[in-house]
């Protein structure tokens, strides 16, 4: 029996029971005398058992000196959490923790039938558990009252801001009395969870158990590099050559977790799934099942990375990196809980190492880099389990002694044992054998593999802008050859010289056919021995540098003798040398003129005529030459006729017939009423 001080006695009871012989450091620290009755902000590392830590908080608060809850009218106390799991999961732990108060607790949780929860919210209840958005359906509905609340607990308080649900939790909190006392649970105390803190709390005391930046020591990090193709191989491995109790895969996306489930149960692995997509029911079945052992493995997104405790959890698996520092601690924060010991492997293809370590420097983790367990570490590690199975260690029946004797004297030693690990490795997926995972440096080796090449001739150079980055995969990919087998490359002006292992030839000249072809417009041909420089490119002579035409000098008006002009009437026809243009006439129409050019003048304004008289502007108008261009215009006859000399008369008098009355204006006049 063991006397826990500051505990009111009813939990402490109930602690006993639960086999508590200490309380963890979160725990102490809420039972402070000074946090007896204060708001508090409470951040310590996951799984060091902040939901009984809440729940001794707030009893002396809740019960107010009694013994036990009197009957319930309205609940006394709200607890809100991210997610369903978690949700359940504190309702559970708070039903044996205040067991011995007879204290009702219930569940108000997304996906669950709305009808049982009002009915058992009108029965009358002391705690209520939830998520936020079905808590703020619950009031809003008139079935949740939350008039009678001492007490709020947001746990896991930035995991629920970061799903979005502030709104909410500002509605339930301004929705519950103002001389509540609000305490926030939290791993981390990000700006955010600050300022929520500062709005609804009073007073609030700061609680930091431990430093935000320590890492958890009871949490063995391993990061192995792994080829990008290998991850499931290589997840497959670790599950083997750890062989935890249970253990978690955490992927991104639900579309991964569906997909390594299903590989998972094809290779014998007891493994269930935990996604968003599944059921309220599903989950509940998966996590059960995990708990009672039915499953070793679950594979889950970060549904299940925030406050989810499965007991004996030894392993956890990042099958995808986390994008930041939080996700990595809280999917890690699974094991090594309440004192245990566990172990967070990340599964990193060699092209992320990079990232992988700044993610991890940020996390200030510190991890072991190494490679997945290969073949022989495996079955070195499934011997040396044999070997050390306690079952070795107990004592014999009387039953078992003569059956032993038995077995001895009709199969013997040997053939029994050899049995013995043949039904010992059928319950046991096979591991996978590995690919590489990368070099580990970067220097490049020396290759002697070239001194009998043989060299072909490419019918590309330089000036077709050959280049090795793609002359290397196109010769690759058409000869049915990898990079291993080219040697030298050697790229001249007309031609490219390209040197192959002696045991790819053949391969070589078999996929490029007879056609000798690797691409529309470039052939190959085989040489005789190791290429000299080309006759153009003798080394004697220099180089040639890039072909640049001599600059023109010739004048324009000779290298283009035809030049469009737009078209001017008034000009004379069009100019020597010069076509018609879009809006100029053709030469026809000149000739219908009666216009030629002037010799004299290399551009003249004004042209002759044939008869050798000057052309006018007259004379420049073809349209007005010839009955096809000719216009009548009948001349401009004056009006004639007396005008009216009527008094005030109107601009259309002068219209008016001889003799005719003019127009009179009607006066208006509009009297009043």
């Amino acid at each position: 029996m063991t006397d826990f001080e500051g505990v009111v006695p009813a939990l402490g009871q109930a602690l006993n029971k639960r086999g508590y012989s200490k309380l963890t450091p979160v725990q102490l620290a809420v039972l402070a005398p000074e946090l007896s009755h204060a708001d508090a902000l409470v951040s310590a590392q996951t799984g060091s058992g902040k939901t009984v830590a809440f729940g001794l908080a707030l009893a002396p608060t809740l019960l107010d000196g009694a013994e036990r809850f009197a009957k319930a009218t309205a609940p006394v106390a709200l607890v809100v959490a991210p997610t369903r799991e978690l949700a359940l999961q504190v309702m559970r732990e708070l039903q044996w923790l205040y067991a011995e108060t007879g204290a009702t607790v219930t569940s108000c949780v997304g996906g669950m039938d709305m009808r049982t929860e009002r009915r058992n919210l009108q029965r009358g209840v002391h705690i209520v558990v939830g998520t936020p958005g079905r808590l703020r359906d619950h009031i809003e509905r008139g079935s949740f009252d939350t008039s009678g609340l001492k007490g709020v607990v947001l746990d896991e308080a930035d995991e629920m801001l970061d799903l979005g649900f502030r709104d909410d939790l500002e509605y339930i909190l301004d929705s519950a009395p103002k001389d509540r006392r609000t305490l926030l649970f939290s791993a981390t105390v990000p700006r955010s969870i600050a300022s929520l803190a500062k709005r609804f709390q009073r007073d609030a005391v700061r609680v930091a158990t431990t430093s935000e930046r320590d890492q958890h020591l009871d949490i063995d990090y391993r990061a192995l590099t792994i080829a990008p193709n290998d991850r499931e191989n290589a997840i497959i491995n670790v599950l083997r050559y750890y062989e935890a109790k249970s253990a978690i895969v955490f992927c991104a996306t639900r579309a991964t977790v569906n997909h390594m489930t299903s590989r998972f149960n094809n290779r014998g692995f007891s493994v269930v799934a935990l996604s968003g997509e599944l059921s309220q029911n599903e989950r509940t079945h998966a996590l059960q099942a995990m708990r009672d052992g039915r499953a070793r493995v679950c594979v889950a997104t970060d549904v299940a990375a925030r406050g989810i405790d499965l007991p004996n959890l030894e392993l956890v698996i990042h099958a995808d990196i986390p994008k930041s520092r939080e996700p990595l601690l809280h999917r890690s924060g699974r094991t090594g809980r309440a004192g245990r010991k566990g172990t967070s492997v990340l599964i990193v293809p060699h092209n992320w190492r990079k990232r992988t370590e700044r993610l991890l420097q940020n996390a200030n983790v510190k991890a072991t880099w190494d490679k997945p367990p290969s073949l022989e570490e495996i079955a070195r590690r499934d011997r040396q389990r044999i070997l050390d199975a306690p079952a070795f260690d107990e004592p014999l029946s009387i039953d078992e002694i003569a059956f032993a004797k038995e077995l001895l004297d009709k199969h013997g030693a040997e053939q029994i044992a050899a049995a013995y690990l043949r039904l010992h490795r059928t319950d046991q997926p096979a591991p996978e054998e590995l690919i590489d995972a990368g070099p580990q440096e970067r220097t490049r080796p020396e290759r002697d593999d070239f001194k009998n090449g043989v060299w072909f001739s490419l019918s590309v150079g330089r000036k077709h802008n050959a280049e090795p980055r793609w002359l290397l995969p196109m010769l690759c990919r058409a000869g049915h050859i990898t990079k291993r087998d080219i040697g030298a490359i050697k790229i001249h002006q007309n031609e490219t010289h390209i040197e192959l292992s002696p045991e790819s030839v053949d391969k070589f000249l078999e996929a490029i056919g007879p056609s000798r072809k690797v691409e529309k417009t470039i052939t190959v041909d085989r040489l005789k021995g190791i290429p000299g420089p080309p006759r153009s490119e003798d080394p004697q002579t220099p180089p040639a540098g890039p072909k640049t035409k001599p600059r023109d000098t010739t004048p324009y008006a000779k290298k283009r003798p035809f030049k469009t002009k737009m078209y001017n009437p008034l000009d004379g026809g069009l100019e020597p040398g010069t076509a018609p243009g879009k809006n100029e006439p053709d030469k026809p129409s000149a000739r219908r003129a009666g216009l030629k050019p002037d010799a004299k003048s290399a551009s003249p304004r004004w042209s002759t005529k044939s008869d050798g008289t000057t052309a006018t502007k007259r004379d420049a108008r073809p349209w007005e030459k010839g009955p096809k261009n000719a216009k009548s215009k009948k001349p401009y006859k004056a009006k004639t006729g007396p005008k009216s000399t009527a008094p005030n008369a109107g601009p259309n008098a002068a219209k008016s017939k001889p003799g005719s009355t003019p127009l009179k204006r009607k006066k208006l006049t509009i009297k009043p009423k």
